[in-house]
């Protein structure tokens, strides 16, 4: 059946920044396809509450507070080993920067930015790979982006930047690690998370957005977690080094050509 290609039964898998928004919704998503789900954020209080959504559906949930630029790397993966024995799928998903001018950008601010998106999941990656390649599926690492990463923006000069570090990265991790572990990366565009809910609310500040995307609306986190599951399961078995944009086509080729609508 091909909807067996898309369970996740008896995988393990390590997620980060999943105390809310995207993370919690990839966390939540993964349990329901049968994953247990080792789950990171720097507030303990998020990570209890998408823990019992994962005990509801049936799956174990490790809960490790830690503010993953200051810990240690291989944190997590020992948390998985030690209480669950193996890992299997790894979302790198924390993340973030301030919006910031370009011209009052400093060196330190972008510093920080590459250090908290690109080395963070470097090293975390480093240490997951010797479980990833015992799986008996093949090892999957998912790596959050962003459309911004391709999709020049002002104030997200910094964002932007490390986001399409991330992705190159990402693209070099396929490479080297193949065929044992499958790397790819999910590029969102505007999704309707706590960070968005003021824009949301404004009529001002969310039209444009949804004028611009052109299926007319801001994404939902459950669809970036859809995406993570088709990837991190045996239903995007035959993909590495690729870097799915869902953002309701944002990034696709938009020439306004005076067309009826459809």
């Amino acid at each position: 059946m091909i909807l067996d290609l898309f369970r996740l039964d008896g995988r393990t898998a390590i997620v980060t920044g999943a105390g809310r928004g995207l993370g919690a919704a990839i966390a939540i998503g993964f349990a329901e396809a049968g994953a247990d789900v080792v789950i990171s954020a720097r507030t303990a209080d998020d990570l209890e509450s998408v823990a019992e959504a994962i005990a509801k559906a049936g799956r174990r949930a490790i809960v490790v507070p830690a503010d993953l630029s200051a810990a240690e790397p291989d944190l997590l993966v020992n948390a998985a080993m030690n209480e669950l024995g193996r890992v299997d799928i790894l979302v790198n998903n924390v993340g973030g920067a301030y919006p910031k001018a370009l011209m009052e950008t400093r060196g330190k601010d972008l510093d920080r930015a590459f250090n908290f998106n690109v080395t963070v999941a470097h090293e975390i990656l480093v240490a997951a790979v010797p479980a990833l390649v015992k799986s008996p599926h093949g090892g999957s690492v998912i790596n959050i982006t962003s459309a911004v990463g391709r999709l020049p923006g002002r104030g997200f000069g910094v964002y932007g930047t490390v986001k399409a570090a991330l992705a190159h990265y990402t693209r070099v991790a396929a490479l080297d690690l193949n065929p044992r572990i499958r790397v790819n990366a999910i590029a969102p565009g505007a999704i309707l998370t706590s960070a968005l809910e003021m824009v949301a609310a404004d009529d001002a500040m969310r039209k444009p957005i949804e004028d611009r995307t052109p299926l007319h609306r801001l994404g939902r986190p459950e669809e970036i977690a859809a995406a993570a599951l088709f990837l991190a399961s045996d239903a995007g078995a035959y993909l590495t080094g690729k870097i799915l944009e869902v953002d309701g086509g944002l990034l696709a080729p938009n020439f306004d050509l005076p067309l009826p609508d459809l």
